[in-house]
């Protein structure tokens, strides 16, 4: 029976499947036909594949930290409710190249809920992606000069949901404001957004610096677009927790 399993697992290794553990796969399931047991391998081959792509998507999302609707404090944050959040939760507007903007102030929670809607994607099977505005331009800049970001940059234009973090915290340069609306042009009515903004849109011409891109990104954007303005005070000094208390 050794000797079996070793050239099974031989087989296996030369076809490059997945190592499969037969004990927890077949154990309690005797008089198996020969059929049920090669359906009952190849549904364990599959799970083990779906298994394996939705770590390597979650690896290359690059989400800062694991967030869900349901830990997020609706009871605290009062300007966007459960509901709202379970109906964008379905995801179906991704196949719509549906946009989302979270606006408001620092704290409120906007990285959290597009965090979590950007997990709920992984979830459903897409490929998506969470990066800084700054990381984004970044990346913009030198994608014809270094690999590491051109590699980045195929993947992100790839992406089903693109979650754009932190617009406004920091002034673009012509350059990187030009850069930006190139992308969010190319990516329009194919590729859905999340963008999560401390500024109202009509303060966006503050740190782009010009008018026509500013009006020409938001054009793009808000098209199709579900967008949530939230408010409050911020939830991090709220719960702030002191050393000495």
């Amino acid at each position: 029976m050794n000797g079996r399993i070793g050239h099974i697992s031989e087989i296996v290794s030369a076809l490059r499947l997945a190592p499969v553990d037969f004990d927890a796969v077949f154990s309690g399931k005797d008089n198996l036909t020969p059929l049920t047991a090669v359906e009952m391998y190849l549904d364990e081959q599959l799970r083990l594949r779906a298994e394996k792509q939705n770590t390597l998507r979650r690896k290359r999302a690059g989400l800062p930290y694991e967030k869900t609707i349901e830990q997020f404090d609706f009871g605290f944050q009062r300007s966007v409710t459960k509901e709202t959040m379970l109906r964008l939760s379905d995801m179906t507007w991704i196949e719509q190249a549906y946009n989302v903007c979270f606006l408001g102030p620092p704290g409120v929670g906007k990285t959290h809920l597009a965090a979590a809607l950007t997990s709920k994607a992984l979830e459903a099977g897409y490929a998506a992606v969470f990066t800084t505005l700054d990381s984004l331009v970044k990346d913009l800049k030198t994608e014809q000069v270094l690999a590491k970001s051109n590699r980045r940059m195929k993947y992100i234009r790839k992406a089903a949901l693109i979650t754009i973090d932190e617009v406004g915290f920091m002034p673009l340069n012509p350059q990187e404001a030009n850069l930006f609306f190139g992308f969010i042009s190319e990516m329009s009515e194919k590729t859905s957004v999340i963008v999560t903004s401390n500024k109202g849109f009509d303060e966006w011409i503050d740190f782009m610096g010009d008018a026509a891109i500013t009006t020409a990104i938001l054009d793009r954007l808000i098209h199709h677009c579900e967008i949530i303005n939230m408010t409050g005070e911020s939830y991090r000094l709220s719960h702030r927790k002191s050393i000495t208390h």
